[in-house]
């Protein structure tokens, strides 16, 4: 796929033409750091989420963590056909239309709340997952044309600062939202029409907080519509968007894909049992809501870590700032599993900010060389996201037979060990 693109008032070269020079583009910059903080935050909330549905429902852990497989089963469906859009569309109208179906998830709660079935709420989080998902298939490659090739591991990093501004604002004010309305009485000590009546009423926290949502992405989308025109995109539309798995015949390019697989599901597993880690009686045994007002620390590390990692990028390779921080994980986990009290919920948090620098490092490692296509890239790495859907599940699994959260962390444990190999398999920059 061929693609130029350059903002309408500037003379200033396209990406992937052979001065490799960018697009100088602050406005556009300031749009995308914006998507990156929404679908960043909303994302979040299903930590803040799966531990209301897992109390309103009954479930055990494996079946809470259908919340994040329903949510990241998107990325494996839709990843590819959001590129082919860009294709047509471009980026900045793919981007609207990934708000516009972002809004219709959000909306789908209010069904799913009035039938106060665990299935509709898994439907709801599916297409809010599918706008994330079309959102993320234009952000990444974006960030990343949008100025210097040489500089893109930082500026993807700071853009990713954004996402984890929202992740971290967003499960602070969903814990008092959604988890503050937790009355006394659970789920599990009722039955028929009373236990009824006491999951749609419970369900209304959840639609309140979504139906803001969707007012807000709505005011965002016909923003981004406003600068539908902003970049004029020549794109090749010859040959079919499954070309793009070509790719993977690249080494480099398909053990990045496979990493991000796996940093997504390690991520999000680890930010899934944060509140029901935390409640237990050997680390801290606080309530659900106090839980859950920490998860922000988590993604407040990722933050704080990638503001960081933006100026660390420019100096030192990204490939050994990847292994290092892996490593560090993988240190963390083994420290929070094995001791207990303030030690055992402190280490955990702090795998956010070993957390920081993964995605966007092993993003833009794995696209490096990749030219005019960088969206069928971003395509297959945003498919590989899919992880978040497989790895949690299974993390839960593990957590039910072993009767042991702190034994189900071995699966993240091992994730991040491979990806601490990419680091180190892909330090050295592309030639040519």
């Amino acid at each position: 796929m061929a693609f130029t693109a350059a903002p309408t008032s500037s003379t200033d070269p396209a990406p992937g033409s052979d001065d490799g020079q960018g697009v100088d583009a602050p406005d556009l910059r300031l749009f995308v750091f914006a998507l990156f903080f929404i679908f960043g935050g909303i994302t979040s909330l299903n930590d803040i989420i799966i531990p209301k549905l897992k109390d309103l429902f009954t479930l055990d852990h494996a079946g809470a963590m259908l919340v994040q497989f329903a949510f990241f089963l998107a990325y494996a469906l839709f990843s590819l056909p959001a590129a082919a859009i860009v294709r047509r569309a471009g980026y900045m109208r793919t981007a609207a239309i990934g708000l516009l179906t972002m809004t219709a998830g959000c909306l789908l709660f209010i069904p799913a709340a009035q039938s106060a079935t665990y299935g509709m709420f898994l439907i709801a989080l599916f297409v809010l997952g599918a706008g994330i998902t079309i959102v993320q298939v234009v952000a990444n490659p974006l960030i990343s044309l949008l100025g210097k090739p040489r500089t893109a591991h930082s500026r993807l990093t700071f853009a990713q600062a954004f996402n984890s501004l929202g992740t971290t604002i967003f499960p602070r004010v969903g814990s008092w939202l959604i988890l503050g309305g937790i009355a006394s009485v659970t789920a599990a000590s009722l039955s028929g029409a009373a236990l009824d009546a006491y999951r749609v009423e419970a369900s209304r926290a959840i639609v309140h907080t979504y139906i803001g949502l969707a007012v807000a992405l709505l005011v965002i989308a016909g923003a981004v519509w406003s600068r539908r025109n902003r970049l004029n995109e020549v794109q090749d539309r010859t040959g079919n968007i499954l070309h793009a798995f070509s790719l993977l015949k690249l080494p480099r390019f398909a053990f990045g894909a496979g990493c991000i697989f796996l940093y997504v599901g390690a991520e999000v597993a680890i930010g899934s049992l944060i509140v029901n880690y935390l409640e237990q009686a050997n680390v801290w045994q606080v309530s659900q809501q106090i839980a859950g007002n920490y998860v922000l620390c988590y993604w407040g590390g990722a933050m704080v870590g990638r503001f960081i990692g933006s100026a660390v990028l420019r100096v030192i390779s990204p490939g050994k700032v990847l292994a290092t921080v892996a490593s560090g994980a993988i240190l963390l986990i083994l420290l929070s599993a094995n001791t207990s009290g303030a030690v055992a919920g402190w280490s955990l948090l702090a795998i956010g900010l070993m957390n920081s620098v993964m995605f966007p490092t092993i993003f833009s490692l794995a696209s490096e060389g990749l030219g005019t296509r960088a969206a069928e890239g971003s395509g297959i790495i945003a498919t590989a996201i899919v992880g978040g859907a497989i790895i949690p599940p299974l993390t839960g699994k593990i957590a039910d037979i072993s009767h042991s959260l702190q034994f189900s962390l071995a699966l993240p444990a091992i994730c991040y060990l491979i990806i601490a190999g990419f680091g180190l398999f892909a330090r050295r920059p592309v030639v040519g």
